[in-house]
């Protein structure tokens, strides 16, 4: 079947369609690290513990591992173009409803954006894979870097952009509404007739591996849950996440504690993710010359680690220090997870699979991330033993990247190199991710 046949013309043609795609990723992350330079502010003004300030940015968290299955659903009800549309819509929505006054308004418009986010996180990959099928690397490539842009600069301007505006902490992280409607007001000419131009999405898959109607299962290949280095690939996409959330959510309150400017405490998380950019490019250019994974998990994790031991240590002193090693261990963590989802699978059919699977779980296990630093917290009256604990977990998660990044793949056989397709011709590339599958992050 040509490829064609399974993708729409984009309405406007590819350049929109591509700014609205990348405008949409934007959006991703500001209204989840949009709360953590103002988390110190919130705590005092509404007496939150530190327990709930930890569950606030842990919400949007547990949604994308929850609600990511319902996104193929959504879109065979009313199309990728449409979903998307509605998506940004929900997100406005989200982040306004937190502009009013109470705590259940508060947690009410952070459980919609991140119900918003969840479903974009799988769609957006899917429609750079059927309107950009000879340019997906390229396309993902430059999707991953506006999630990281967007989150550097929700890090980087919530404060000094609420201080100067006299906005409080609820406009500070209400102002990121705009971009959002800004990124549905640039998808709108893609609303037109996009119902009637997509092809449908085809059913979803029984969600129970054993299920005799499960692709996996009808085929004689294995289920992914009784695969080790599947679960290897889910600890690796699972615990880099968790280090990475908690700290977005906690390191700009520590740095409060330690006498940081909260201002400076919130450009220090932007610089992680600013640094976190250069990580994921130097991924992707030195990625295609080895085959093996394995390095860039290890000194991703060194790094990460090395910045923890130093916040423990010297905080305030040694802060630059510290982000900039950390981004960088970020950028590599990430690349890495989501290369290794389809290295390490034979087809694109169990790619998405894969990535279902490390997504949903991995998320899952993400979200005990900034609950259990604010537990621990309030638990010793000091970030000593958080950090510790972020540290330990460190070592795992090298092990689990050693494991997913040697050449080898789930069903057994040679696996595919990075510079080497995991499958070809026009199947693979508009085969449109089902139930679940998403292959990307932060």
């Amino acid at each position: 079947m040509p490829q064609s046949a399974n993708r729409s013309a984009p309405v406007g043609g590819a350049p929109l369609l591509a700014a609205g795609v990348l405008l949409i990723a934007m959006n991703l992350r500001p209204g989840v690290v949009s709360v953590s330079p103002e988390l110190d502010t919130i705590r005092h003004d509404t007496g939150l513990s530190s327990s709930l300030a930890g569950l606030l940015t842990t919400l949007p968290i547990l949604c994308f591992g929850l609600l990511a299955p319902l996104a193929a659903r959504l879109a065979r009800r009313i199309g990728m173009t449409r979903a998307l549309g509605a998506l940004m819509l929900l997100l406005t929505a989200g982040i306004s409803l937190r502009l009013a006054p109470g705590m259940v308004a508060l947690f009410a418009g952070t459980t919609l954006l991140g119900a918003a986010i969840a479903l974009s996180n799988v769609l957006v990959p899917s429609v750079i894979k059927r309107h950009f099928p000879e340019r997906t690397g390229l396309m993902m490539g430059l999707y991953s870097v506006a999630l990281f842009c967007g989150a550097a600069l929700a890090a980087g301007v919530t404060v000094p952009v609420g201080d100067a505006l006299g906005l409080g902490w609820r406009g500070a992280i209400g102002v990121w509404a705009v971009l959002s409607a800004l990124a549905f007001l640039l998808w709108l000419p893609q609303l037109r007739h996009g119902r009637a131009q997509e092809a449908p999405l085809p059913a979803a898959a029984p969600a129970d591996p054993a299920d005799p109607a499960d692709p996996a299962a009808a085929s004689g290949r294995p289920p992914l849950r009784r695969s080790p280095l599947a679960w290897q690939i889910t600890l690796l996409m699972g615990l880099q996440s968790l280090v990475y959330y908690a700290c977005a959510a906690w390191i700009p309150a520590l740095l409060t504690d330690k006498g940081m400017a909260s201002a400076e405490a919130g450009w220090m998380l932007s610089l992680m993710s600013l640094v976190g950019i250069t990580g994921s490019l130097a991924f992707t250019a030195l990625v295609g010359r080895v085959r093996s994974q394995v390095p860039f998990a290890v000194c991703g994790s060194v790094l990460f680690a090395a910045s923890l031991v130093g916040l423990t240590i010297a905080p305030v002193g040694g802060a630059y220090a510290w982000m900039i090693m950390q981004g960088f261990g970020s950028g590599l963590l990430i690349s890495t997870a989501l290369a290794v989802i389809v290295l390490r699978a034979p087809d694109s059919a169990r790619a998405a699979e894969m990535s279902g699977m490390a997504q949903g779980v991995g998320y899952l296990l993400a979200a005990a991330g900034p609950f259990l630093l604010g537990a621990l917290h309030d638990a010793t009256g000091g970030w000593t033993v958080p950090l510790v604990l972020l540290t330990v977990l460190c070592v795992p998660m090298g092990i689990a990247g050693v494991g997913a990044g040697r050449v080898r793949h789930l069903d057994g056989g040679p696996a595919a190199g990075a510079g080497e397709p995991c499958a070809s011709g026009p199947a693979a590339a508009s085969t449109p991710v089902p139930s679940g599958g998403s292959r990307h992050m932060p």
